[in-house]
């Protein structure tokens, strides 16, 4: 697979990633994928858990041979709260504190309101937020100690337009602007940040496969002001500023990247 970041030279380096331990879930694919690839390439020590094994070996492939430390997979069902805990646990046993941790596991799959059962609205609302509050209650312990930390949670402008079709999944994006608000204020004292990005219409392979037919591309493009379709990329340049100590003033905001969509 060729690189995501392609041309990444003409852009920011930010020596304060250097060797950080950067936590991502659901870093296999999509916006996840190039999350870590672009923290990996500013030399962090980046950790992501995933469920897809295939794709994390293949991206670990990729990165190795250019990495100052090979990015760490953790094969984790983000819904089983039980499993989180435990992987959560070995992995800052092994990392001792993280320094970032970026809760950007989601799904979007489509449903209507009208089909959502009790057990639906519950897997859905835990892999696009239960997880978000419970890997960050994890990590909190550590970055306390140290008097720092960064904490990036992914969002969605489907709330603010508003999308429709998927209910659950925009509930929960909207849940996840205001849990960034108060950690935000709880974890300030304690030199920790935390920030939110809301990304609009991002052009990755599932996108592609599974969302964008000519109508709906047509339909994001007439809302753009920008008439381009975005890249995970552009998403990723945004985290990796606010993973750095270039933001060290920034604290409970929310990030959106459109183009210019809302």
């Amino acid at each position: 697979m060729e690189s995501q970041n392609k041309g990444a030279e003409q852009f920011a380096k930010y020596p304060s990633l250097q060797d950080r331990v950067v936590l991502i879930t659901g870093g296999a694919s999509g916006i996840g994928e190039v999350l870590v690839e672009a923290f990996t390439l500013q030399g962090a020590q980046v950790v992501f858990l995933d469920i897809n094994d295939e794709a994390a070996s293949a991206l670990i492939d990729r990165l190795s041979p250019n990495a100052a430390h090979a990015p760490v997979y953790v094969h984790c069902d983000l819904t089983d709260s039980a499993q989180l805990a435990e992987k959560l646990a070995a992995i800052i046993t092994r990392f001792t504190t993280i320094d970032v941790v970026i809760n950007n596991a989601g799904d979007d799959t489509r449903h209507k309101t009208e089909d959502v059962t009790p057990e639906f609205w519950d897997r859905c609302t835990a892999v696009n937020l239960k997880h978000q509050f419970f890997v960050s209650q994890a990590v909190i312990p550590g970055m306390k100690w140290q008097g720092r930390g960064v904490i990036l949670n992914m969002s969605s402008i489907s709330w603010i337009i508003p999308s429709t079709g998927l209910p659950v999944y925009v509930a929960s994006k909207a849940a996840i602007v205001g849990l960034t608000r108060t950690l935000a204020h709880e974890l300030g004292p304690h030199g920790i940040r935390v920030n939110c990005i809301l990304p609009g219409a991002i052009e990755t392979a599932r996108q592609r496969e599974n969302w964008y037919t000519e109508e709906y591309v047509n339909e994001i493009l007439g809302q753009q002001a920008i008439k381009r379709m975005l890249q995970p990329e552009e998403v990723a340049r945004l985290a990796l500023f606010l993973a750095a100590d270039d933001s060290s003033g920034i604290t409970n905001q929310s990030y959106i990247v459109d183009g210019g969509w809302v």
